[in-house]
């Protein structure tokens, strides 16, 4: 049961950063700024991305769930940590260049998603 919400929950995450990425990207063609949709966008990516974090460290420690690949658990780390680093470099500045940060900060997540998705066996397409 826990895994397998930890399965869909990865792959809302991989579709809800791919939507945010496009969303970024637009927003830099049109050379707009970071506004509050796109801040409360990556808090609740952010928050997203914890939960699934959250799961996995209880499925590691206290089911004992190990995987062939242990590299899921680093792509896992390493997408929670995507979007802080992204506001430690803009020291949350909100102009058109931190824009651009953001938007390939989100691309970045959206490759680890889909890495540490393909590395556990639970890449879901439209399921």
């Amino acid at each position: 049961m826990i895994l397998e919400i930890h399965a869909r929950l990865g792959n809302a995450a991989m579709y809800y950063a791919a939507i945010l990425a496009l969303w970024g990207l637009w927003r830099i063609f049109r050379k707009q700024e970071v506004d509050r949709s796109y801040w409360g966008a990556l808090i609740i990516a952010e928050v997203m991305l914890l939960l699934q974090g959250g799961l996995g460290i209880y499925l590691y420690f206290f089911r004992g769930l190990r995987l062939a690949r242990q590299v899921h658990v680093l792509y896992g780390a390493l997408s929670a940590l995507v979007i802080p680093t992204a506001l430690a470099y803009t020291r949350g500045r909100q102009k058109r260049a931190e824009m651009i940060v953001y938007g390939v900060s989100i691309l970045v997540l959206v490759v680890l998603t889909i890495r540490a998705l393909g590395t556990a066996g639970m890449l879901l397409v439209f399921e």
